[in-house]
């Protein structure tokens, strides 16, 4: 291991140990909000390495989102499913609903693409909302047969987040990693050069997938309450665009920087919910004027200072 490595492993763990501490010592609300934190950090990053890395920029991750949701409900409140199945099975069918859906999205691209998911995102949500089988439009109450501390729900949620930071770093800097961003600056040369951008793509999607639909367990196991229209919502896609790109699209470090802050300035403005997007939307235009590129990508790009590089360095 290089003095590089062993100096990033210092960082995590000392990170890691700092976290777990405010499970002993954190109150209440600390440790909810360091939840939701963890939650959007790893929505985050799953959304940022379809956007931000491969270059597929979806507005329909709340599809996932809304299946993993879903299938926690059901198969807990229906058939009597433990949390961690109901969990592991939202993801995977998320990762098979994406699955499904792929040869048609992938005829797409560009702008075309993002519309595209953001349509299969308002028809998963007009379906559900009419479905009698998850009692339509009045939504479902998550209960787990056996409730979780928020003690165990925290190290659940820390688990979920940290797990997402290590799983994108170690994507990113395999070979499924190099060839995504290679078909992010030029598909057509990548593609001469013996990379199978559709194959590459699709690896990408189904573990973007996968790890929203789990992640999405996590986070309604902790809201307790889930509704077609909040599941599937563009809410969704607003949260995660601003936090990947204010805290700088196309770097691990940056849906770190950017869940903080969007957490932060959510519970700051829940005294003000009627005007919190258009707040949020003057905050986001700020910060870009300031960092064109987010608050990672322009540190990286004016100092040459990356705490976890997706590239090898030989």
């Amino acid at each position: 291991m290089t003095n590089i490595g062993k100096i990033r492993l210092a960082l995590l763990i000392l990170v890691v140990l700092g976290l777990t501490s405010v499970s002993i010592f954190g109150d209440r609300y600390t440790k909810l909000v360091l939840m939701l934190a963890f939650s959007y950090m790893a929505l985050g990053q799953f959304w940022n390495l379809l956007g931000g890395y491969a270059g597929l920029v979806s507005l329909g991750q709340q599809s996932f989102i809304g299946l993993g949701g879903y299938t926690l409900a059901v198969t807990v409140l229906y058939y009597g499913f433990p949390m961690w199945l109901g969990v592991l099975s939202g993801g995977v069918i998320a990762l098979l609903f994406a699955l499904i859906i792929s040869p048609a999205i992938f005829r797409m691209s560009g702008v075309y693409f993002s519309i595209g998911t953001w349509v299969v995102a308002e028809s998963l949500a007009i379906w559900f909302s009419n479905w009698e089988y998850v009692e339509m439009g009045q939504g479902l109450f998550i209960k787990p047969a056996n409730q979780l501390s928020i003690s165990q729900l925290y190290y659940l949620a820390m688990l979920v987040g940290v797990g997402s930071v290590v799983l994108v770093y170690g994507v990113m800097r395999s070979r499924l990693g190099l060839a995504l961003m290679a078909m992010r600056n030029d598909p057509g040369a990548s593609q001469i050069s013996g990379v199978s951008v559709f194959r590459n793509k699709l690896y990408c999607y189904l573990i973007s997938s996968f790890c929203t639909g789990i992640t999405a367990g996590v986070l309604y196991l902790n809201m307790v309450f889930i509704q077609p229209y909040k599941a599937f919502g563009i809410d969704w896609t607003v949260a995660l665009l601003f936090i990947v790109i204010i805290g700088g699209i196309g770097t691990i470090e940056g849906p770190i920087i950017g869940a903080i802050l969007y957490v932060l300035l959510q519970q700051y403005l829940s005294d003000y919910a009627s005007v919190s997007l258009l707040i949020l939307g003057g905050v986001a235009v700020i910060i870009m004027l300031i960092v064109p590129k987010g608050i990672m990508g322009t540190i990286q790009e004016k100092l040459g200072f990356e705490i976890l590089s997706p590239r090898r360095h030989l």
